[in-house]
């Protein structure tokens, strides 16, 4: 577990654009395990942590285009008054478990119409040093 300190939130829910379900298609979940949304390049697919001040677990299955570029994680809330209450806080964060890069990709490389989404592949493929076409290229020759 990796302790992350004054991470900025925010807060979304099922009303405002976008709707009920996250990237994935399914729907948002605000059960034990809710849903939160990032850029992808910072915090990826799949990344489980838990706000240590109320014990709540999330994990990234969305993403904003208002979030691109920054560190800020949108928590969803299964109300608008819930959302509301939250605001926006910096919180202290536990990493449970670091999601997929490469499944990150792998979501976002058919939606590279989108510029948010170009950049967040742009910014992956720094971190791993290839691009989505070198990696297509090299497994249609395999």
């Amino acid at each position: 577990m990796h302790r992350m300190g004054n991470v900025r939130t925010t807060a979304y829910t099922h009303t405002e654009r976008g709707g009920a379900h996250n990237a994935l298609g399914a729907h948002l979940s605000g059960r034990h395990v809710m849903s939160a949304a990032s850029d992808w390049s910072r915090y990826p697919l799949g990344t489980r942590f838990r706000i240590a001040a109320t014990n709540e677990e999330y994990i990234i299955d969305d993403y904003g285009v208002a979030l691109v570029g920054t560190d800020t994680i949108d928590l969803y809330k299964s109300s608008r008054l819930d959302m509301k209450q939250w605001g926006v806080r910096h919180v202290d964060l536990d990493i449970l478990q670091w999601g997929s890069e490469e499944e990150s990709l792998k979501v976002l490389a058919p939606r590279c119409k989108n510029h948010c989404v170009r950049q967040m592949v742009s910014a992956l493929e720094k971190k791993r040093g290839k691009t989505v076409a070198q990696q297509t290229t090299r497994l249609r020759s395999l």
